[in-house]
């Protein structure tokens, strides 16, 4: 269905390419104004793809109160410049600043022009990271503080410059893209789809089902596969175990920087029991090898739905136990209360997704927006927290590790143990799709297009800490500069994800 801004899609629903409106750049502006004003819009990709004199520049902006999706597209000029949206659209300067840096195009009026990532195909060579313009303000009173790029623990690359005024911090730039992956560009250049399952579980290692998921469902849309209700229901309980574990970690991590060690201990050693039910499942602890398109390659029998809900009986207990001593203890609380607030309005106008979002009173959750699989037949329980702080993120984790742990059980008494059949997958020529599924970081989204031998001709992936290191960085505003690492373990977000 076609309107007079866009054709409108469904989550994980195939358009022939050339049904996509192809506007001038003045209109596909007005496409932007039209649609972001609504507070429950938002732009879920957009990026440029190149053709002979110029780009094509598309964009996915979802609404989530109709679950549509709707997308544009213009072709521009090389050269020629274009006006930035950035000054009405802050959220977008993700993406601008990402074709200027890939593609050359230039987005007059925009404040906010700093290179991305300096990633490996960036148009001048000569822009390196030593020469990053960091923002400073000049005044005795004030001293920086660099951090990284290499890490004093044992995670991934990234630059933190703090600007501050003795203990407190005025600003946080946080500088990431030091890998230089090139993900997306192996996606479209190798078409085997055992090459490209693997590419889609290493985008980033804590979340293998959920970017697997994306791309399964991609391959599978461009087939015209519908998987059956016991695939499906495999699949969300792979997302939702995957939830619990990556959120029991991230919990024994935040105890680990309040010095509360006893937390600390017993989480870490009840992610390692939820992980390992992965590995009697799949034969891997992170759930490799567990999806691909056209099936599930291990399929649960009732044996496997025993293991797994006697896992979550005697982990749900002792989880239960551990975090209602921690959330009651005064040093915890002292240390998580009002550190490192995110507003409603920060977290609107930057368009942040996922935990970053819930915690903050806007209500994000694809889940629920734009379900599919499992979650269009059976709806999840969402939280939704205002206070905006670490304690906000943590006790969200506890609820969503509640609320996955009753939706597994729920769906296991859904499924039966009959084999599936095997999809022939056949993806269509020149085709369009995008699939989304919220992760536990937040929202992904992976976008494909085909082209005349039904072969990836364009990939494009989004993990939700494109939005969300922003989210940090205000975070940590007007805090003590001791407190960046609760704040920073509280986000946890992907530096593999964020430099694709």
């Amino acid at each position: 269905m076609k309107n007079l801004n866009g054709i409108s899609v469904k989550n994980n629903e195939a358009v022939k390419l050339n049904d996509i409106p192809v506007t001038d750049y003045n209109g596909f502006c007005d496409f932007f104004k039209s649609n972001l004003s609504c507070c429950n819009a938002h732009c879920v990709n957009y990026f440029a793809v190149p053709y002979s004199n110029g780009f094509t520049l598309f964009t996915c902006i979802a609404h989530d109160d109709s679950s549509e999706i709707l997308v544009s597209s213009c072709d521009v000029e090389k050269g020629k410049p274009l006006a930035s949206l950035t000054q009405d659209f802050p959220s977008l300067h993700v993406y601008e600043r990402e074709m200027a840096e890939t593609t050359g195009l230039i987005f007059e009026g925009s404040r906010w022009d700093k290179p991305l990532r300096y990633p490996h195909d960036r148009i001048n060579k000569e822009t390196t990271v030593d020469n990053y313009p960091y923002f400073d303000i000049s005044s005795e009173e004030l001293h920086q503080v660099g951090v990284g790029p290499i890490h004093a623990g044992i995670i991934e690359p990234g630059h933190f410059r703090f600007l501050c005024n003795g203990e407190k911090v005025l600003h946080l730039e946080i500088k990431i893209g030091y890998q230089h992956r090139g993900v997306e560009q192996m996606m479209r250049t190798n078409h085997n789809h055992l090459y490209q399952v693997k590419l889609a579980e290493s985008i980033a290692g804590d979340t293998v089902t959920g970017n697997n998921l994306c791309f399964s469902q991609i391959i599978e849309s461009l087939s015209s596969y519908n998987p059956s209700e016991n695939v499906n229901i495999e699949r969300g309980v792979a997302l939702e175990l995957e939830r619990i574990a990556i959120h029991t970690g991230d919990l024994s991590a935040l105890c680990t920087d309040i010095a509360y060690q006893l937390g600390s201990t017993v989480l870490q050693g009840l992610r390692t029991i939820i992980i390992n039910s992965f590995l009697t499942w799949c034969g891997n602890r992170f759930a490799r090898n567990l999806i691909s398109p056209g099936k599930n390659p291990f399929p649960l029998t009732d044996d496997k739905k025993k293991i797994i809900l006697d896992v979550l009986e005697r982990y749900e207990k002792q989880f239960n136990e551990v975090t209602g001593l921690m959330f009651d203890l005064p040093g915890v609380l002292a240390r998580f209360e009002k550190t490192g607030t995110v507003t409603k309005e920060q977290a609107e106008i930057m368009q942040f997704t996922g935990m970053a979002a819930r915690t903050s009173g806007l209500k994000r959750d694809i889940r629920l927006s734009h379900p599919n699989g499992a979650y269009s037949e059976y709806p999840v329980q969402s939280h939704l927290l205002t206070s905006g702080d670490v304690m906000a993120r943590a006790m969200l984790r506890k609820l969503e590790v509640n609320s996955s742990i009753e939706y597994i059980r729920f769906l296991l008494s859904k499924h039966s143990a009959e084999n599936t059949a095997v999809h022939n997958i056949s993806p269509q020529p020149n085709a369009f799709v995008i699939s989304l599924n919220e992760g536990w970081r937040g929202e992904l989204c992976h976008v494909a297009m085909t082209g005349a031998n039904g072969q990836i001709s364009w990939y494009k992936i989004k993990d939700p800490s494109l939005h969300n290191w922003f989210a940090l960085a205000l975070a940590v505003r007007n805090n003590d500069i001791s407190d960046f690492p609760v704040c920073n373990k509280s986000f946890n977000l992907s530096y593999c994800g964020y430099d694709l």
